[in-house]
């Protein structure tokens, strides 16, 4: 049997995500794009949602741990007056309830609420896992499944009144945070129900839409190689997938050490890791942690 040739395609695509497709389906287009199979996500996206999805691609796969932890910014359209079995747009209505007549500052004042560090009961229609099987595949088959509360942390949150039923949320969170389950208790503590009608991911921790390529131009380069230059012309090198670390610059004998999973004789910067560290060229060769009075290989990368 022949041996899978290795892709040469390391780094992190950034990808505004269209309304429909899921993220597998983004996931599978860029496999084709690019050529390989070695493509993750981090942080899902529901098919009603659009915006900010981070690919992970070769090398970049190590990284998915980091990346999957950071925060997230969005913005959403919340309708009253009707919650569905999904709290999005793409579910079936369960509840109906009239809209009371809204108050600004009291709208604000209730929001503000949500802010800090809470208990949230994710959405039915959620791939998380519960009793060893996922809550979406119990909720299609129609079992009743009790769905446990999480903590969550909401940072910021800001709710303008589009209509007297619409009202339109921006918010950054921390991972873990279902946007749908703020729409439905947010919609209970106005008085009345909700659901979500569009939902917007604008950053994923360093990464915005400034940085994202159209999702049309990923599907299209399936079948399309003018599409397909431009999907590898938007690629980020691996080191941007450590935006938001640390760097530290080694010397030959540690990168060495670095290389050969060594302990480094680097004393760490006061500020925490992990931290990414780099050889004499600036190349990413390995995500490091604290270890004594030195440094750790936590995962190590081989783009060549």
């Amino acid at each position: 049997m022949s041996r899978r040739r290795r892709s040469d395609v390391h780094g992190v695509l950034v990808v505004d995500k269209p309304r429909g497709p899921t993220s597998h389906d983004v996931v599978a287009w860029a496999r084709r794009a690019l050529g390989t199979r070695s493509i993750g996500h981090a942080g899902t996206l529901d098919p009603m949602a659009t915006g900010v999805l981070v690919l992970a691609v070769g090398e970049g796969t190590k990284l998915v741990r980091w990346l999957t932890a950071d925060d997230k910014a969005y913005v959403a359209t919340l309708a009253l007056g009707a919650e569905t079995d999904t709290l999005d747009a793409e579910g079936e209505v369960v509840e109906r309830a009239e809209v009371p007549p809204l108050d600004d500052a009291e709208v604000q004042r209730i929001a503000a609420g949500f802010l800090g560090v809470g208990l949230q009961q994710p959405p039915v229609y959620s791939a998380i896992r519960v009793d060893g099987q996922r809550l979406h595949e119990a909720a299609r088959r129609g079992e009743d499944v009790e769905v446990p509360e999480r903590e969550v942390r909401l940072d910021a949150l800001e709710v303008s009144r589009e209509a007297p039923d619409r009202l339109e949320l921006e918010l950054s969170c921390a991972k873990g945070f279902y946007v749908r389950s703020l729409g439905r208790d947010l919609a209970r503590a106005l008085g009345t129900v909700g659901h979500l009608v569009a939902l917007r991911r604008t950053a994923s921790g360093p990464f915005t839409l400034a940085d994202a390529l159209d999702g049309e131009v990923l599907r299209a380069a399936r079948e399309d190689d003018d599409a397909r230059r431009r999907v590898r012309g938007a690629m980020l090198p691996l080191l941007d997938a450590c935006r938001a670390m640390p760097r530290i610059a080694l010397d030959p004998r540690q990168v060495a050490d670095a290389r050969h999973g060594r302990p480094i004789a680097q004393p760490p910067p006061e500020a925490g890791g992990p931290y990414a560290l780099l050889d004499g060229d600036g190349a990413l060769i390995a995500i490091g942690d604290r270890a004594g009075d030195g440094l750790r290989v936590v995962r190590g990368l081989h783009p060549g």
